[in-house]
């Protein structure tokens, strides 16, 4: 069982998870029947809504939906259908970032490959249509080109794009496709492919740029280097995020045909190299043995084999939420093709520690999830994973094994009443208990009962104060 405490008296306080938790995790089904989801997030402090991104569906536009976690519901309207994009394995609508600001200006970013005109990724910038808290509706007009950059072959896109801690931009791009980066464009300074790109959208008004290169940029000022790049010498960037407490940027690089790889890009540190074409993970490229790195190299801090445990990573995050405590403060990713997965358990540094594969864990027999395509965090700093499917794409969610603690979104006293909201799972039930005192061996009487569902829904429970009932928990059975 799990527990979630309120207590009751001069104020009211959200309490901690306050039972020891098992070591197994298991993943829940969020929602179905989506066209090649590649990537699910919420807008910041934004509780109530999961932004899910499909690729392209069977009419070759990109799509977001919205999952409606109060009513554990699918939206039928799409928040935002791009103009038609290009339709290989790897284009399409592929990345999407809130403004940090999104609350107040309503605008959110989107990286794919438009179909029309040359093989290119853009960077483009949408407003939402109306009250960015509750509007569920973009304005397509609004679409506005920040960024743009060729890509030679169909391959290779990278796709992320996410806000960091300090308000900048940043981008990955993959190293422009083929096999082998064949014009080695990773390690060459003067295009934006094989990078993570890092610039300032926020413009001020009267200047005509789409975006401004921020100080700190290693190669600012310094044509014909590009000003935009923060870090170089990677081959398909697919999937990084910021760590939420220490702003650290972690990346999976997927592969040729030797290793996988987990790069970490230390906060404010720009200018790395992570080797590619020359290095793969931590060997030398076996296709490039006479090569060395332009820089100095910087290693991954993990990497697999891909003949023999996968065949393409799909970085993950490290988790900073609260329902599966066991999992805080550890780097959790996986593989596309195999439906492996790995924890990295920090050391003092937060940039690198132990990683240990935690398949039979959370996906035993590779079977509950596969195609993993991506991962994904709420505003709460929960995970969800992606699965690939063209018409039955599905979203998961990352929870501890066996009954799972409820998601107290608010507690409040009414006068001599209290009232709890919690986000309820599916198939489960949920009991609230009170007592009069706190204390080794407190007695817990229940004072009210929540019958399971068929859906997540949000819960509001009212409960008398009394003399013999003023704390609360909520127990899930």
């Amino acid at each position: 069982m799990r527990f979630r405490g309120v207590f009751v008296g001069l104020a009211v306080f959200v309490g901690a998870c306050c039972c020891s938790l098992e070591a197994a995790l298991k993943v829940q089904l969020v929602a179905t029947n989506l066209a090649r989801p590649v990537f699910v997030c919420s807008p910041p402090g934004d509780s109530n809504r999961l932004f899910i991104v499909e690729q392209r569906n069977a009419q070759n536009v990109g799509r977001i939906r919205i999952f409606d976690r109060a009513t554990g519901s699918l939206l039928a309207t799409p928040f935002l259908t791009t103009l038609p994009v290009r339709n290989d394995s790897e284009e399409g609508l592929l990345g999407l970032a809130f403004d940090p600001g999104y609350e107040t200006n309503g605008f959110f970013y989107l990286n794919l490959n438009p179909l029309v005109g040359a093989r290119r990724t853009e960077i483009q910038r949408y407003r939402v249509q109306g009250d960015p808290i509750t509007s569920n509706v973009a304005d397509p007009n609004s679409r506005e080109m920040i960024l743009s950059y060729d890509q030679p072959f169909s391959n290779h896109n990278g796709g992320w794009l996410g806000f960091g801690p300090d308000g900048y931009l940043y981008i990955a791009s993959g190293d422009g496709g083929s096999g082998d980066d064949p014009q080695n464009n990773a390690q060459t300074r003067t295009n934006l492919l094989g990078k993570i790109l890092r610039i300032d959208v926020r413009v001020p008004e009267g200047n005509t740029n789409k975006y401004l290169i921020p100080d700190g940029n290693p190669f600012k000022d310094s044509p014909p280097r590009r000003g935009e790049i923060w870090a170089f010498g990677l081959r398909n960037p697919w999937r990084c995020s910021f760590d939420r407490e220490t702003g650290h940027l972690w990346i999976g690089d997927v592969g040729q045909s030797a290793r996988e790889e987990i790069d970490v890009n230390p906060a404010g540190v720009g200018g790395l190299n992570f080797g590619w074409r020359p290095r793969e993970g931590f060997i030398q490229n076996p296709n490039r043995l006479g090569e060395n790195p332009v820089t100095p190299r910087t290693d991954p801090i993990f990497d697999y084999d891909n003949n023999s445990l996968g065949v393409s990573v799909t970085g993950g995050y490290v988790y900073r939420g609260t329902a599966v405590p066991e999992l805080r403060g550890k780097y959790i990713f996986a593989d596309y093709g195999s439906a492996r997965f790995w924890t990295t358990t920090l050391n003092d540094s937060q940039t690198n520690g132990t990683t240990t594969q935690i398949t039979t864990d959370i996906n035993p027999g590779q079977a509950a999830v596969r195609s993993i395509s991506s991962f994904g965090e709420d505003a709460e700093g929960e995970l969800y994973i992606c699965e690939l499917h063209a018409t039955n794409g599905k979203i998961f969610r990352i929870l501890a094994e066996g009954p799972t603690a409820a998601i107290i979104r608010s507690a409040e006293l009414s006068g001599s009443e209290i009232v709890m909201s919690f986000d309820a799972l599916a198939t489960q039930s949920y009991v609230v208990e009170g007592t009069g005192l706190l204390g080794q061996g407190t007695s817990w009487d229940q004072v009210s009962s929540i019958s399971a569902a068929t859906t997540n829904r949000t819960v509001t429970v009212t409960n008398a104060v009394t003399g013999d009932a003023r704390y609360f928990r909520i127990r899930s059975e």
